[in-house]
């Protein structure tokens, strides 16, 4: 097994990136007028919203969906996460990168992307069909986040041509249940839960609303939200790493690159450990940086490089 980090790009959001500049506001209201109430001046006199505010950061999300992404349609149910756009976007574009260089430099156009959780967002699969032309299935163990996931597919023809959902029953499996036999992916992305259990999640919560506030709060309203399903698991992000990780190696034919989100360092090297046991060909870390703030992916195949160049040359190259 090889293991690699990338940084290619400076500090900040990735070349590609549509949200590299300031927000600007006039035009996202211009397609979300109801996020003008959100819209105030910080200390700075500069715009901005109340992150902690979590109709603020739903109205933004609509706004910046269907300003860069085309979007017609967008809601979420009360209660479920409405991830950030752009670190959802730099995901994307990064793992875009990675299959590039799978692929003599060029980014693939005939794509076909796993999302083990796609939730009732469908944040992944609007950004990849927009920006890159990908096709995309998502799984999710929550039948009501699927059927608000089916009112966006209806509702938008970008993905009513490019989403196909699938549930999966078993909360313990991955890729079980979900990847079947004639299915060949050149993709799979995830955010895995982050936390433990309930109490560990609204603790992060309580630091989080204390880091954008200045004030410590005994309960918290998440401010993107989170079904318990979306924040936590038996196990945490190590033990839901670790099963990635081995119900992967079932279907290493059948996909060129599995990738996750990792919160914790810790679980990085983890997941290492973990992949080099199940004897992956070659691991990768990519780093994005957001801020102050650096995510980290870590990316894996079991093709070797005779593997990888048959399937660039029967899937990707025309």
């Amino acid at each position: 097994m090889t293991t690699s980090s990338t940084s290619d790009s400076k500090p900040g959001l990735h070349f590609r990136s549509a949200h590299r500049n300031p927000y600007d506001f006039a035009a996202l209201i211009a397609v979300n007028p109801e996020l003008a109430e959100f819209v105030r001046h910080n200390e700075h006199g500069i715009e901005t919203v109340d992150f902690h505010n979590p109709a603020a950061v739903k109205a933004l999300n609509r706004a910046l969906l269907m300003h860069h992404y085309g979007v017609l349609f967008w809601d979420i149910p009360p209660g479920y996460l409405c991830p950030p756009v752009p670190g959802r976007a730099d995901y994307l574009h990064h793992a875009a990168d990675l299959l590039a260089k799978s692929n003599k430099g060029t980014i693939p156009k005939r794509v076909t992307v796993l999302d083990v959780g796609v939730g009732a967002n469908c944040i992944y699969p609007i950004i990849g069909r927009s920006v890159y032309g990908w096709r995309f299935v998502g799984s999710d163990i929550d039948p009501d986040a699927l059927r608000m996931a089916r009112l966006l597919v209806d509702a938008n023809p970008q993905l009513k041509s490019g989403l196909k959902l699938r549930q999966q029953t078993n909360p313990a499996d991955v890729f079980d249940g979900i990847i079947k036999r004639d299915d060949r992916f050149d993709l799979t992305i995830c955010n895995p839960p982050f936390h433990g259990s309930s109490q560990e999640a609204e603790a992060a919560a309580r630091r989080k609303v204390a880091n954008l506030t200045g004030q410590r709060m005994a309960n918290v309203e998440l401010n993107f939200g989170g079904k318990h399903h979306e924040l936590w698991c038996d196990g945490g992000e190590e033990y839901f790493l670790a099963t990635m990780a081995r119900q992967s190696v079932r279907y290493g034919h059948q996909v060129a690159w599995f990738s996750s989100l990792v919160s914790k360092v810790d679980n990085v090297r983890g997941l290492q450990r973990e992949l080099e046991m199940c004897d992956a060909r070659r691991v990768v870390v990519l780093e994005m940086a957001q801020g102050n703030k650096v995510s980290r992916v870590v990316a894996w195949t079991f093709l070797d490089k005779e593997a990888m160049a048959e399937w660039r040359d029967t899937r990707w190259e025309s």
